[in-house]
């Protein structure tokens, strides 16, 4: 099946130049830029023939009736926000791929059997609540009162910042997918790593989603003066903290071969009471473990903790974790990974299976059915950075391949 590659690298450009204008890729969930960033997708799936509505969740959704109603529907789509500084592609290559596919049907005149939902989910990225992927959250349902309550720095809540988006936070079960009511999921999007590009393999057929575990880990010792505290006599909780990311470093590395490697970082780090002048009295870390394998990205944090606490007590230092969030891992489902196989193969592209790396909306979406996920190639792997690129073809190539897995699905799934 064709599309208008053309059409789909101008909306691709035009979306991703609607951004802070000092901070580019930035389109910030619950921000007046991503607001006009909605505005332009909703008036483009309009015109491309859609029935465009947000729903209670905040999620913009542009739907093409099928020929039987009494069949699931097939969802296809990303998200449009962005993280700061980053996100030319991430995402709205997906929502924009879902646009063109939908607008390609209508312009062959092929109608499906199944109907066709392209979605822009909100807020897929952290948001400055503290939580990622809202929307889908909102569409399977674990949405709680508690996460509406979530307070962004500035002090509105999220419930509020779901109304700001156009959802309707008092009225989310009215949208809510029960286990097994969607045909499928699919979705297209950069692999945001290099062994696509590596390997020179044109699409990549998504296995699983890697699970993601959060914790807050306190390093505890006494603020002292920097001048005036020998060395001796000091605990530097700062130093315990080196320790800590030194050996997650080594002990990630020893497990990032395998067909279900594990990666850990410390991305975040409060000190205090953070003046030069001062021996640093507490240190909180964020740590992040992500891996295909539940058992290992639940034990990490801990087992870090507890053979790392005899070395830090020598340094007059306490440390305590507690979790912050759990995603288990996702598997992508057989039927559709098939599908997508088989539709790259048809039209001459070569592939491979590989897991995803990162979080996306789909993990949410498993819970209201089967999904998959099709991988291109991005340059040097960079994401989530200004330096985030693809090329025209690539694009195009997702695209196609999104296209007729569509076909595929429609025709095989009841």
């Amino acid at each position: 099946m064709s599309i208008d590659a053309d059409r789909l690298w101008r909306r691709t450009e035009a979306l991703s130049k609607i951004t802070d204008p000092d901070r580019p890729w930035t389109r910030r969930s619950f921000t007046p830029r991503f607001l006009e960033g909605r505005k332009w997708l909703a008036a483009e799936f309009h015109a491309a023939g859609l029935e465009t509505t947000i729903d209670a969740g905040g999620n913009l959704v542009g739907r093409l009736a099928g020929a039987d109603p009494s069949l699931k529907p097939i969802m296809i789509g990303s998200h449009s926000d962005t993280v700061p500084s980053g996100g030319r592609y991430d995402g709205i290559l997906g929502v924009l791929a879902g646009l063109e596919v939908a607008q390609s049907f209508i312009e062959r005149g092929d109608r499906l059997r199944h109907s066709l939902e392209v979605y822009d989910f909100l807020a897929e990225e952290p948001s400055e609540f503290g939580l990622s992927c809202i929307g889908s959250r909102a569409l399977a349902g674990v949405l709680s009162n508690e996460m509406l309550e979530m307070k962004r720095p500035d002090g509105m809540t999220l419930r509020e910042g779901i109304q700001f988006a156009g959802g309707r936070p008092d009225s989310l079960a009215s949208m809510r997918r029960a286990a097994d009511s969607i045909a499928a999921y699919v979705e297209v999007h950069i692999e945001q790593g290099r062994v696509l590009e590596n390997e020179g393999i044109a699409i990549g057929v998504v296995t699983d989603i890697v699970g993601i575990r959060r914790e807050r880990i306190t390093v505890s010792g006494r603020a002292d003066h920097a001048g005036a505290t020998p060395m001796p006599l000091r605990a530097d909780a700062l130093v315990g903290a080196a320790k800590l990311i030194e050996a997650a470093h080594e002990r990630a590395s020893a497990r990032s071969n395998g067909p279900q490697p594990l990666v850990a970082t410390f991305g975040r780090i409060e000190i205090s009471p953070n003046a030069a002048n001062a021996v640093p009295g507490e240190a909180v870390l964020t740590l992040e473990v992500r891996s295909g394998n539940e058992a290992a990205v639940k034990a990490f944090g801990d087992a870090l903790v507890r053979e790392l606490t005899p070395a830090l007590a020598e340094l007059r230092l306490g440390v305590r974790s507690e979790p912050i969030s759990h995603v288990p891992p996702t598997a992508c489902a057989p039927a559709v990974c098939s599908a997508i196989a088989t539709a790259a193969a048809s039209l001459g592209l070569s592939t491979r299976e590989l897991p995803s790396g990162a979080g996306h909306d789909g993990v949410f979406v498993a819970r209201t059915g089967p999904i998959g996920m099709i991988f291109i190639p991005c340059l040097d792997g960079r994401s989530h950075a200004p330096e985030e690129s693809i090329e025209p073809h690539q694009a195009a190539d997702g695209a196609r391949v999104l296209a007729e897995t569509v076909r595929l699905l429609d025709a095989t799934l009841g």
